[in-house]
């Protein structure tokens, strides 16, 4: 093929004007054909390219030439018309090549490659006070990786040709139209990556109005989705972008941010959504594991969403980041209240633990997860410790919290749990009071704090609350067991009290026997009603039932065996064997009775 330098050299119009017609003859013979030009081999597709970038030529000579007649005008419009139509034309290729090689995205079957090494190749929660939180929630694993992995989205074989096409329609200057279509092209791809991480579009209506369930659900999807989609899909995207257009100025980062613009705020509408809806306890994990994969992600971010092409995206990006970080806060905050404001018309049942009590333990054994995110965000924005006071805190729990704070011996995060179990107990106090029995009250805060304390020192949290903490609430729990020993059986024991060296003198038969007949009645009371009150942990149920025993069997076994012969023993209901068997019986949750009036 005669080419335009030659023209140019040998000097005239009629050999341009011979030129346009070669190069127009070639370009127009594919107008005909509904074959696609590089589907019949790289001659051809080579050719073809070597015909329009003629045509550029030969317009930049007639263009720097100056066109005085009116055949020289014509063969320019000419010349312009045919490269419109051959810019038409590699527009269909450009986009039918990235349609037709791309690769499916499966993210549960990916296979990922160091960027490092492509880089050189030219070629290619649950309602708050459900008892089920513990089971039914956990909490997703988050991590990212230093090196960054791409995948490939288009076949690396035509990358070269994507190229060559790019290149020669920003030289022709349909660098526009060229980007138009490569973004439209991966708009749709990308709008296919979510559709296939299961991202649909929800307006904030929409997840407004969402049932938790549903929410949760979705939240977790999220989580997943905006992982995969930005490492590493979108860094591929980026690479791709880079491999097409690096060599044409900021195209790449332009095409890039057009492409990826949409899909990203579509993820980051949905944390908007989260941010501006109501914030109930038991969204706050959920909301974590949000605030944890957008940080983590920082770094991706920035680095994609470079320059002033980008800094819309950024901008938002941290936006969001921020106002999930005061959702942490807020929901947090909720959470305190709710504890604290969360009543009861009766009293539990059987002093057991308390639904309330299992749920704030639960959901605070997972917040230890969560440690370093909420150091962080339980700070004042000057980088100054909050203070965990709370309006429900006692005065004695509010100069501890004081003092720990002015100390600076514990984290943000283990004040506000401190606070967090202060007004939980707070909180239990008042609901023991609901309790007629006095022994009741301390058996149900004996079971509740035991609980506390026992989550904390077998989980995680024992780290946040110290030692110091569990000592401290071990002997919480213990008081009220001997204060539940004392309120129970103190009158009962003190039937059995040797009073023979009294200053009134011997006690008489018949009142010995009254008395004993008292302590039986007593004893059979207490039968019946504690049989039915229970001890979850089997250890404390244990302990408690020998500590019991020790006390009631050894004064039983003293009294009988001190005034056998002034009762007589037709007057013994029962053996002191008989009495530490009963015993054993108690804090199983299931009320028993001692119908048999015989001793056995």
């Amino acid at each position: 093929m005669t080419t335009v330098e030659d023209n140019m050299v040998d000097g005239g119009d009629h050999g341009l004007e011979e030129q346009l017609s070669v190069v127009q003859e070639k370009i127009l013979s594919w107008e005909a054909d509904e074959s696609m030009i590089w589907d019949s081999g790289p001659d051809e597709a080579v050719e073809y390219l070597n015909a329009v970038d003629e045509t550029r030529k030969l317009i930049e000579r007639l263009e720097n030439q100056c066109l005085n007649s009116e055949e020289e005008k014509e063969l320019l419009r000419r010349a312009h018309d045919v490269l419109q139509t051959a810019m038409q034309r590699l527009e269909e290729e450009f986009k039918y090549m990235l349609v037709q090689h791309m690769l499916p995205f499966e993210p549960e079957h990916m296979s990922f490659r160091s960027s490092e090494d492509d880089a050189v190749d030219e070629g290619s929660i649950v309602s708050f006070g459900d008892d089920s939180f513990e089971e039914s929630t956990h909490r997703d694993s988050i991590s990212r990786t230093s090196e960054e992995y791409i995948i490939d989205l288009v076949h690396p074989d035509v990358i070269h040709d994507l190229k060559c096409i790019a290149s020669l329609m920003f030289m022709s200057n349909y660098d526009h139209e060229c980007c138009q279509a490569f973004v439209n092209v991966r708009k749709d791809a990308l709008d296919e990556c979510l559709c296939n991480l299961e991202m649909e579009k929800l307006s904030i209506e929409d997840v407004l109005k969402m049932e938790w369930g549903t929410l949760n659900s979705k939240i977790k999807r999220w989580v997943k989705a905006m992982k995969t989609f930005v490492q590493p899909y979108l860094v591929s995207e980026k690479w791709l972008c880079d491999q097409v257009f690096a060599e044409l100025g900021s195209a790449n980062l332009v095409c890039f941010v057009e492409a990826a613009k949409a899909p990203i705020l579509q993820l980051l509408n949905f944390a908007e959504a989260i941010c501006i809806g109501s914030p109930r306890p038991e969204k706050l994990v959920r909301i974590l594991d949000m605030y944890e994969v957008l940080a983590n992600l920082v770094p991706d971010i920035d680095g994609l969403f470079l320059d002033e092409a980008g800094s819309s995206v950024r901008l938002e990006y941290h936006e969001v980041l921020n106002r999930l970080g005061d959702s942490v806060r807020a929901t947090f905050l909720e959470f305190e209240n709710a504890v604290a404001s969360n009543t009861s018309t009766s009293p539990f049942a059987g002093g057991a633990i308390h639904h309330l009590t299992r749920y704030v333990m639960n959901y605070m054994q997972l917040l230890a997860d969560y440690k370093d995110t909420l150091n962080l965000l339980l700070k004042y924005h000057d980088g100054a410790v909050a203070t965990p006071l709370s309006p429900y805190m006692s005065p004695a729990a509010e100069q501890e919290s004081m003092d720990k704070d002015l100390s600076g011996s514990c984290s943000p995060m283990a004040l506000r749990l401190q606070s967090l179990t202060s007004i939980l107990e707070a909180n239990l106090y008042e609901k023991s009071k609901l309790y007629r029995d006095d022994s009741l009250q301390h058996f149900f805060l004996m079971n509740n704090i035991h609980y506390m304390a026992q989550k904390v020192k077998n989980s995680e949290l024992r780290l946040i609350f110290g030692d110091k903490w569990i000592r401290k609430h071990n002997w919480k729990f213990q008081q009220h067991a001997m204060d539940y020993e004392r309120a129970t059986w103190s009158s009962i024991l003190s039937l059995l009290k040797d009073e023979s060296n009294s200053s009134s003198g011997s006690v008489s038969r018949t009142l010995l026997k009254e008395r004993l007949q008292s302590f039986y009645v007593a004893f059979e009371e207490v039968y019946r009603t504690q049989t039915a009150w229970i001890i979850p942990d089997v250890q404390l149920r244990e302990d408690l039932r020998i500590s019991t025993s020790l006390k009631v069997i050894q004064a039983y076994r003293t009294f009988v065996g001190r005034q056998m012969y002034n009762i007589g023993e037709k007057h013994i209901k029962y053996s002191a064997e008989d009495l530490q068997d009963y015993l054993l019986d108690l804090f199983e949750g299931s009320q028993k009775s001692l119908h048999n009036p015989h001793r056995r």
